[in-house]
């Protein structure tokens, strides 16, 4: 039985709480959460029979072996360093923390006084295992283009105009180091993608608020001695608007993998 540990709750954590209850994960164990403020989730401490803490001495007091980072980029820099000192892997979603060099240091010398390890999984994003393959090579460009509906990238007012005019809006053009800075909470998976690949300042991004779409849709162009990739993936948002219903998946695919015998994408 794997036991881990949650850091934040809120639509990812809740959806990966809902996987692992239904047996998606495979023999793993839920043994606690990290949030601002326990006191709101009280219900869920007793729906779920696991507590709810404000501090990593008190979820690393619960032994996880393994911490899923859910809770955004200013919970990222706040607790990943400590959870990573003392020894305990995370797979983290809010990686585009990382495009502030000062956190990038501080999570690799956290890792390595630990002996631990901090895993993306593929999160929105389909091929980080073929870009990474690539990068051992020579890779020429990565292009990155997001597209969301309005609401995902807009607060309301913001995105009523773009709706009623009707035409795709591109809200930034640039390196993904600065779409990182810019749209925190909607292009981790842009970091991601520039982890594997080439890294923050030479792969290019785009954010497009597009009217006509349903679906959160990344596009990612890559082209290097290896040949050409393209990826394109139309995502279902979450209840969160920002985020997909993969990405919950993706990390449930990543805890299950712990306790596979033969290990395909995981």
């Amino acid at each position: 039985m794997l036991r881990v540990g949650l850091l934040g709750y809120g639509a990812i954590g809740r959806a990966v709480c809902e996987l692992v209850h239904d047996g998606a994960a495979g023999s793993v164990s839920i043994v606690g959460a990290l949030v601002r403020d326990p006191a709101r989730y009280a219900r869920a401490a007793d729906q779920h029979r696991f507590p709810f803490v404000d501090g990593v001495s008190a979820l690393l007091a619960l032994t996880p072996q393994l911490v899923v980072e859910a809770g955004g980029h200013e919970a990222f820099r706040q607790h990943v360093p400590a959870i990573l000192s003392s020894g305990v892997d995370v797979v983290a979603l809010s990686v585009g923390a990382l495009a502030d060099a000062a956190t990038l240091a501080e999570v690799e010398a956290a890792a390595e006084k630990g002996g631990s390890r901090l895993r993306v999984p593929s999160g929105a994003i389909a091929g980080l295992d073929a870009i990474s393959a690539a990068a051992v090579g020579r890779i020429e460009r990565v292009t990155h283009t997001v597209r969301k509906p309005p609401a995902a990238l807009l607060d309301d007012a913001e995105a009523a105009v773009v709706m009623a005019d009707g035409r795709p809006v591109e809200l930034f053009a640039g390196t993904a180091r600065d779409a990182a800075a810019r749209f925190p909470a909607n292009v981790n998976v842009v970091a991601a993608v520039s982890l594997a690949g080439i890294g923050l300042d030479r792969t290019s991004a785009r954010v497009i608020a597009d009217p006509a779409l349903t679906r959160n849709t990344h596009e990612v162009s890559v082209t290097g001695d290896f040949g050409e990739l393209f990826i394109r993936i139309e995502n279902e948002p979450s209840d969160n608007p920002k985020t997909g219903r993969i990405v919950a998946m993706s990390v449930v695919r990543s805890l299950r993998a712990h306790g596979e015998s033969i290990v395909v994408g995981g």
